[in-house]
C-alpha cells in the first residue's frame, strides 16, 4: 500500500514538474496603457477636444462670474446709501447667484468629464480588440497591461510591445480619418 501511495505521489510530482517546464513555453508581452494612451493621436485629439469645449464653455461661465464680482462689489457702497432692508434683500439675491454659479461650475464640470470618458470607454474598447488582433497575429498567449491598473510588477523591457501598439493605433486612427475626409468630400461634390 505504501509503494501505490510513493508511487502515485512520484508521478504527480513529475506532472507537475512538467507542466512547470511548459509554462516557460508561452509567449509573453506587454503594454504600457498609460504611454499608449499619452502617445495616441485619437486619446490626444479626444483630450484636446474636450479642453476647448471646456475652454469655451467656461469663459462665457467666466463672463457671469465677473458680472456677478462687480455686482457684490457695487453691493458694499450701495448698501450705505439703500438702507439695511434693501441690503438684506440683495445681499439674499446675490447669495442665491452666488449658488447658481457654483452649481453651474459644477454641472459644467461633470458634463465635459462625463462626455470625455464616455469617448476614451469606445476608444478603449476599439483598443482592446487592437490588442487581440496583434497578440494572435505575433503569436502570443497572453498579453499584459501595464500602468495605473498595473498588474505587472516587473517585466523586461524587452517584452515591452507598447512602441508597436501606438503604431497600430495611430495609422488605423490616420487611416479612418482619412476616409471621413474622403466621404465629406463625396456628399460635398454632390452638392
Amino acid at each position: 500500500m505504501k509503494k501505490i501511495v510513493v508511487c502515485i505521489a512520484l508521478a504527480v510530482a513529475i506532472v507537475s514538474c512538467n507542466k512547470t517546464t511548459e509554462a516557460k513555453d508561452f509567449k509573453t508581452a506587454y503594454i504600457d496603457t498609460n504611454k499608449l494612451l499619452e502617445e495616441s493621436i485619437e486619446a490626444k485629439d479626444i483630450k484636446a477636444k474636450y479642453e476647448a469645449v471646456a475652454k469655451e464653455k467656461g469663459a462665457r461661465l467666466k463672463v457671469e462670474v465677473e458680472k456677478f464680482q462687480a455686482e457684490a462689489a457695487s453691493f458694499k457702497n450701495d448698501a450705505m446709501k439703500n438702507g439695511q432692508a434693501w441690503a438684506q434683500q440683495k445681499g439674499a439675491e446675490l447669495q442665491q447667484r452666488e449658488q447658481q454659479l457654483q452649481y453651474a461650475e459644477q454641472a459644467l464640470g461633470q458634463q465635459i468629464q462625463g462626455e470625455h470618458g464616455a469617448e476614451m470607454d469606445s476608444v478603449v474598447v476599439k483598443y482592446k480588440k487592437i490588442f487581440k488582433d496583434y497578440g494572435k497575429d505575433k503569436g502570443f498567449d497572453y498579453l499584459f497591461g501595464s500602468g495605473e491598473s498595473a498588474n505587472i510588477l516587473y517585466a523586461k523591457d524587452s517584452y515591452d510591445v507598447t512602441k508597436d501598439i501606438i503604431k497600430i493605433v495611430n495609422d488605423k486612427y490616420k487611416s479612418e480619418g482619412k476616409k471621413e475626409d474622403k466621404a465629406t468630400d463625396k456628399k460635398e461634390a454632390k452638392k
